[in-house]
């Protein structure tokens, strides 16, 4: 009976650890889409160098990339990794000073960074736990390591 029960939770575990990468990587591949090719009217590289320096070829590569890792399940802990690292620039360098709340009502002057935390929340399982067994990085045969996944 308990084995039962831990092959049935493990199983839970393995779906939900799908959805939170599915639905992380598809939000960041659109972010990153915006960024890097201009699409769904975004800015496009350019403009986002222009706006960011430098670091906005790392950011629009690392939203778009690390959220098509996500999606696949291929080096899921690496673009996880990624994704906390800009949302905590994100946070430090524009977000933290507008406080913790969106802007619902529009009467500050831009949008807190509890979006931010949540995606770190989200995020930190996939680091912690890993992509889960439906993942791309698993069945590729390439060495058992975590890097893969």
């Amino acid at each position: 009976m308990v084995a039962e029960t831990r092959f049935h939770d493990r199983s839970a575990v393995d779906v939900a650890l799908l959805i939170a990468r599915v639905i992380v990587g598809v939000v960041f591949m659109a972010h990153g889409a915006q960024k890097l090719f201009g699409a769904f009217g975004g800015p496009g590289l350019s403009a986002v160098v222009g706006m960011m320096g430098p670091l906005g070829y790392l950011v629009s590569i690392g939203e778009f990339f690390g959220g098509l890792g996500l999606v696949v399940g291929f080096l899921s802990r690496f673009s996880a990794a990624s994704i906390i690292v800009i949302m905590l620039g994100a946070i430090g360098m524009v977000h933290g000073k507008v406080g913790f709340f969106m802007n619902w009502m529009g009467n500050q002057g831009g949008e807190g960074f509890e979006y931010h935390l949540l995606v770190i929340g989200i995020l930190l399982v996939i680091l912690i736990a890993g992509p889960g067994r439906y993942a791309l990085g698993r069945s590729l045969p390439l060495p058992r390591s975590v890097i893969f996944e």
